[in-house]
């Protein structure tokens, strides 16, 4: 199993920046659900579709996935990040444009999305020049090192495509309209589930105490994916109405969801915690919506994979993640010899459990929205989402909040004491993610 390189772990504020703008954009994408109802959940090219597209795939994804690459690479991969110190105009740029793109899509404002189409190519670049040098340097691990810098080669691409599209919508360039479906496949199978599929490699035992798929099966599935993908792309611009491209998304995506069911299957009873469970019913989603997606039913399997799937597996990791991030932090802080909680502490179980039913709900609302678009549905489906994403950010600023706690009234002890344990210094080590 991976083990983790606490003492190489970044600063506590660089993941955390984006990991906590990952709810506020959830709270928006309900907002939006909330304004403009059905409309947004009936046809693929209406602008509040759009609109809600990116606040999922840019605010509530990227987000996290951002700032869980951030944390991941250094702690668990051994790859340092190069230019740590610009991690804030990284954050600025991404969530700024972002917002500029949303309101370009929403309201056909040409000056937000030429401003988009230029921050957000250039944000995913900062953040390839971030972290692909280490990756490349760094020794060991070297399918887990092959697989995330497939997925941020992917989201460079994926970042330069929607940003020419970006700039066609505000009157500049006629890049062909099949260029959508390019941008949308790269960003999906290469970038969000080839970093989710690298990424499980190392968290599913650790925080689940799963398997892994073997080795060369696991590189077999990404050396397909990331072959098939550009010669899908280069024949879907060639033929646009083909299906080459969908297929190749769904039968990539669904492979990732099925197996990651298959390794939760024989996961005893004592570990099937809130983070499995989440889990188990993201990954669900993820395969009904690879179906959805290779029958022709586009917008079913957006909201399956964006709108539930993918976002039930992204915040729960937040909510391991968060704790974990506060515990190295107050555990680098305070003095020798100090006690502190375990990682369990700064958010319990009972906690997550609760999410894990408001969240679960919310997505029965959003499924029930788009199989029978109603306005009242559509907005009581928004009114969950947005109380979901609440209670998820309080949860999360909850964590911090114990953690601070913990430095304002420090217990001095022979040793600090881990969970329920007193272990030496050198050997304190989180109650979950343990080596």
């Amino acid at each position: 199993m991976t083990r983790l390189r606490l003492e190489q772990a970044p600063a506590a504020t660089l993941p955390l920046r984006f990991l906590l703008a990952m709810p506020c954009w959830g709270i928006v994408g309900g907002a939006l659900l909330l304004i403009d109802g059905d409309a947004t959940l009936r046809v693929r090219w209406h602008p509040a579709t759009l609109a809600l597209v990116h606040v999922w795939t840019l605010g509530v994804l990227g987000n996290a996935m951002i700032g869980s690459v951030l944390q991941f690479l250094p702690a668990a991969a051994g790859a340092p990040l190069r230019g740590a110190r610009h991690a804030p105009w990284l954050h600025g740029a991404w969530n700024l444009g972002a917002l500029l793109l949303v309101t370009g899509l929403h309201r056909g404002d040409r000056v937000a999305l030429a401003a988009a189409g230029t921050l957000l190519p250039l944000a995913l670049l900062g953040l390839g020049a971030m972290t692909l040098p280490g990756l490349v340097a760094a020794a060991g691990e070297r399918l887990l090192r092959v697989g995330l810098g497939a997925a941020l080669g992917y989201g460079s691409a994926t970042a330069l495509a929607g940003g020419l599209l970006a700039w066609r919508l505000a009157g500049y360039g006629r890049w062909p309209l099949a260029l959508v479906d390019v941008h949308a496949a790269f960003g999906v199978l290469g970038w969000m589930i080839a970093l989710l599929a690298a990424v499980a490699r190392v968290v599913m035992p650790m925080f689940q105490g799963t398997g892994r798929v073997a080795a060369p099966v696991q590189a077999g599935w990404l050396a397909a994916a990331t072959v098939a993908l550009p010669l899908a792309a280069a024949w879907h611009l060639h033929r646009p109405d083909g299906v080459a491209l969908p297929w190749v998304v769904a039968s990539g995506g669904g492979a990732f969801a099925l197996a990651a069911l298959a390794l939760q299957w024989p996961v005893p009873g004592e570990r099937r915690r809130a983070l499995y469970r989440h889990w188990r019913l993201g990954l669900a989603a993820l395969v009904a919506a690879a179906v959805a997606l290779a029958s022709g039913a586009g917008m079913l399997a957006g909201t399956l994979g964006l709108g539930i799937g993918m976002p039930l597996l992204v915040a729960s990791m937040a909510l391991e993640i968060v704790p974990f991030v506060a515990w190295i932090d107050l555990r680098r802080r305070v003095p020798r010899g100090t006690r502190i909680p375990g990682v369990q502490r700064l958010l319990d179980e009972r906690h997550k459990q609760a999410l894990l039913v408001v969240h679960g709900t919310a997505a029965v609302w959003l499924l029930a929205a788009v199989l029978w678009p109603q306005p009242w549905l559509a907005r009581l489906a928004g009114a969950a989402q947005l109380v979901a994403w609440l209670l998820h950010a309080r949860a999360l600023a909850g964590s911090l909040r114990t953690a601070r706690g913990c430095l304002r009234r420090p217990n001095r002890t022979a040793a600090p004491v881990v969970g329920d344990h007193r272990v030496p210094v050198d050997a304190a080590q989180p109650e979950t993610p343990h080596a």
